[in-house]
């Protein structure tokens, strides 16, 4: 019974409910992108800017700075996917996925902007920090607390207990399979190391993000141009290659240009979660002058996951002979390739990236569980209880295998991420005015200062309220 029921939800969401989500977040991206002018395209050094910029307000004490927060949502959505999902897509979708992948992205980056934006718009205080996200603005903005609610226990569920328990159990077959670590044993200790940073709350969170995220980011980064540079003269063919398949005449004799296209698509828009409603609860965090600033940051965020981070792993594939491995996909693809250009280090290098793009994730994405179950109750036994439940899912993700919830918590996210683009877009004008506030501060050569007061769509912004 249990294998009919994740057969059906299987192709539920495949068949389905996948090409819904797609078309939805396509045309998010699309409204955004024309709504705002272009914004992901306007101000790229300005995004980096801000992204490193930790003056000002960041510095109050018990806050979190603007590249916190950006670290905090990079880390939950620099996962395995990066590098077994690009791999898959190329094997599955060919050459021309990787296009897509990047199209994607750059029209998804406006979703995530106008996301973002809108939970710094209506982000409440507690204590020293600040929490908000999709859930906060639907009963704000739109006066939804039925909505709001619902959101906020489909996320939790989804992303805090289903994703972390794929997280976990990524990481333990990755070390068995390499180094032969017990499951077990993988498990306890992950569960361990997840309680000693979760419960030391936002600010261990918002620190170990930081200092770790940067830490794989670039080292992934620097192993793909060694592969690169070796690989230099090979570089102008799969480059080449990559836009010819995008649009090859034989895909489309064959009728597998729409394969291509959709592999790519999915691979993009599931790896940045650009307009799914997740990175807002962290984007939510930062104590910054203007809730456009940090609607900056996230857009640049979905750049650097896919369009630096799946393009490493995609040049990774495509410069070493993958098409003589059909039998190989996902993590064991990107390795062999790596270990045919580096020797045993490829080996242990994806094993490594393995262990910390998926370990970062499960931090990640116990932050947006907790900024939501904030959202339910601020009963403290509560969070004691949720993060210890965290743990535990962290541990049995390691040494079982959950299909069955693992296929409900797809079907989760798709309905979470409609929730969301139902919520922005119902919310863009206050989206494009809060824009239009900000660039008409900076043509006045001014640090922008957000002052709800002056945007007069935007209502309940007591955040900001002096």
């Amino acid at each position: 019974m249990t294998d009919i029921l994740t057969q059906a939800i299987t192709l539920l969401n495949d068949r389905f409910l996948g090409y819904v989500l797609m078309a939805a977040l396509l045309f998010a991206g699309l409204y955004f992108t024309i709504a705002t002018r272009f914004v992901q395209f306007v101000r790229p050094k300005e995004m980096l800017r801000l992204m490193m910029d930790a003056s000002g307000p960041s510095k109050e004490k018990g806050h979190i700075s603007s590249f916190q927060a950006f670290a905090i949502s990079t880390a939950s959505r620099v996962g395995t996917g990066n590098i077994a999902g690009v791999a898959l897509a190329i094997t599955l979708g060919g050459p021309g996925a990787v296009f897509w992948m990047w199209l994607i992205a750059v029209v998804g980056s406006a979703s995530a902007f106008a996301e973002s934006t809108l939970a710094q718009v209506y982000k409440v205080k507690t204590g020293t920090h600040f929490r908000g996200g999709p859930a906060y603005y639907m009963q704000t903005a739109l006066g939804s607390r039925k909505l709001g609610l619902a959101f906020s226990v489909i996320i939790t569920l989804t992303f805090a207990f289903v994703f972390n328990s794929v997280q976990s159990n990524t990481i333990a077959q990755s070390l068995s399979a390499s180094f032969q670590v017990e499951s077990s044993l993988t498990g306890i200790v992950l569960a361990a190391l997840t309680a000693v940073i979760i419960f030391g709350g936002l600010k261990r969170i918002a620190n170990f993000s930081a200092v770790i995220v940067p830490i794989f980011a670039l080292g992934y980064i620097g192993v793909t141009l060694i592969v690169v540079l070796l690989n230099l003269e090979k570089l102008p063919a799969v480059i080449q290659l990559i836009f010819s398949d995008a649009f090859s005449l034989r895909n489309i004799a064959g009728g597998t240009l729409g394969a291509t296209i959709m592999t790519g698509a999915r691979r993009g828009l599931f790896s940045n979660e650009a307009g799914m409603g997740s990175a807002p609860n962290a984007a939510a965090t930062a104590n910054i002058s203007h809730p456009v600033k940090q609607g900056y940051v996230q857009a640049f965020s979905v750049f650097v996951d896919t369009l630096v981070i799946c393009s490493c792993t995609a040049f990774i594939v495509m410069l070493g002979n993958y098409q003589a491995f059909p039998n190989l996909e996902g993590i064991a693809l990107t390795q062999k390739m790596l270990t045919q250009e580096l020797g045993s280090f490829g080996n242990y290098f994806i094993s490594a990236s393995v262990l910390l793009f998926a370990f970062t994730s499960i931090i990640g994405n116990y932050y947006y569980g907790q900024a939501n179950v904030e959202f339910l109750t601020r009963k403290r036994w509560v969070m004691a209880f949720f993060r210890t439940g965290v743990s535990v899912m962290v541990l049995l993700g390691a040494v079982l295998q959950l299909k069955l919830v693992w296929n409900l918590a797809d079907l989760f996210m798709t309905v979470m991420a409609l929730m969301n683009i139902y919520a922005i877009l119902r919310l863009r004008k206050q989206v494009v005015d809060v824009l239009a506030d900000y660039r008409k501060q900076k043509a006045a050569g001014l640090d922008p200062q957000f002052n709800p007061a002056q945007v007069p769509s935007v209502k309940h912004a007591e955040a900001w309220v002096k």
